[in-house]
């Protein structure tokens, strides 16, 4: 049998987040009955790992962890300490070859001391270090320059990093060649079943009732609010765009600032076509609002294969970019690409309006040929498994 410990998620099961999802989808699509999944969770991310320390969870061994309330630092030691449990585990069940898989590259400063002790069972230690998280506007710029060097300790002592996406591969290799890196792809996976739902569906008619919005006649954005998503470049651009549809954002702006400052930077609520309609938790829902917009917009481009836009390219027929390699080596030719220069993606919104119902087609069955050939779960698991075995 061969132990993997998966540490950096919050565990499962998932109720948010892209690591998350990785992890319920990786467990519960398990086809080999020769790996047995260990999982971290934290103390606080469901009942389950609230009432129990151990339990199983689609056949996999979830730990809880405790972490002190201790500020943006909490990241930190929920890594460490999920870390130290797993190594103590394999010590005391004797794991044969057991494999450390960590997800994010946020304890670099420590990980040193952990790789001996994992060496010492005969272990491997590999890392996902996901997108480039020392560029998020959202950290002040002493906690930017801590992921860098945790990156930098993390992919240093690593022996397999493992890349969701090719351009993460180039910069690992690019950026830390003095290494001498061993690096490989596997990507992010996305479910492609269509939404069960239908227009005549109660849930579905309130929806669209409620937020005054008609199918096939908006512009969709599903993403995190935060300024490293280009927002502001979006929303300004729409406002300049000569498009009759509707901006449908789903998101949640519940004591945000960076919303505030938008309003009243862009004066986006004087424009009627702006709409932000808060979250959809419903899977099926969200589902059906994906594949009856009349186009996507992506502004994610710090992140490697973004889980959103894998989502997109499954069920939205037209895909418009931010233009950075990690959405070009996902979506190739099956998009329209945008830069963030003034007026760029104004004119491609002007062009997506004026495209056929045959360009929509051919645009809308050419993305989903790549999620077919490339980003299925199904495909995603089976490497994992090769890998791990």
């Amino acid at each position: 049998m061969k132990h993997v410990y998966i540490i950096g998620s919050k565990g499962i099961p998932a109720r948010y987040g892209g690591y998350e999802t990785f992890v319920e989808k990786l467990t519960a699509g398990q086809q080999s009955p020769d790996i047995k999944y260990h999982v971290a969770s934290r103390r606080n991310n469901t009942e389950l790992s609230a009432e129990n320390d151990v339990f199983e969870y689609n056949g996999a061994e979830i730990f809880s962890i405790d972490v002190p309330n201790i500020g943006p630092a909490q990241a930190i030691a929920y890594d460490i300490k999920a870390l130290q449990w797993a190594i103590q585990n394999a010590r005391d069940i004797k794991a044969k070859n057991p494999i450390f898989y960590i997800l994010a590259a946020r304890i670099g400063p420590f990980i040193r001391k952990y790789v001996k002790q994992i060496h010492a069972l005969g272990g491997t230690y590999l890392i996902n270090p996901d997108g480039h998280e020392w560029k998020r506007a959202k950290w002040p710029l002493p906690v930017r320059k801590y992921w860098k060097v945790s990156e930098r300790g993390m992919i240093k002592h690593a022996d397999l990093v493992v890349c969701d996406n090719r351009k993460i591969e180039e910069y690992i290799q690019d950026e830390y060649g003095s290494f001498k890196p061993d690096t490989t792809f596997i990507a992010y996976g996305t479910d492609t079943m269509p939404s069960r739902l239908s227009k005549d569906d109660a849930i579905v008619e309130r929806w669209f009732h409620e937020k005054n919005i008609q199918e096939n006649n908006y512009y969709l954005i599903v993403g995190r609010f935060v300024p490293e998503n280009n927002y502001e470049t979006m929303i300004r651009e729409f406002m300049k765009s000569d498009s009759q549809k509707d901006l449908v954002i789903v998101t949640n702006v519940e004591k945000n600032k960076f919303y505030q400052k938008l309003l009243q930077t862009t004066s986006f609520n004087q424009d009627k076509r702006i709409k932000f309609v808060g979250t959809v938790y419903d899977q099926p829902l969200l589902r059906y609002i994906r594949e009856n917009a009349f186009a996507y917009i992506h502004g994610h481009e710090v992140g490697g294969t973004n889980p959103s836009l894998l989502e997109s390219l499954s069920s939205t027929q037209l895909n418009l970019l931010v233009d950075v390699g990690f959405n070009r080596d996902v979506a190739h030719d099956a998009a329209i690409y945008w830069s963030k220069g003034d007026g760029h993606l104004a004119n491609a919104i002007n062009t997506a309006d004026r495209y056929t119902l045959e360009q929509l087609l051919i645009n809308g069955n050419k993305a989903k040929q790549i999620i077919a050939n490339e980003y299925t779960w199904n495909n995603i698991i089976s490497k994992y498994e090769v890998l791990f075995g």
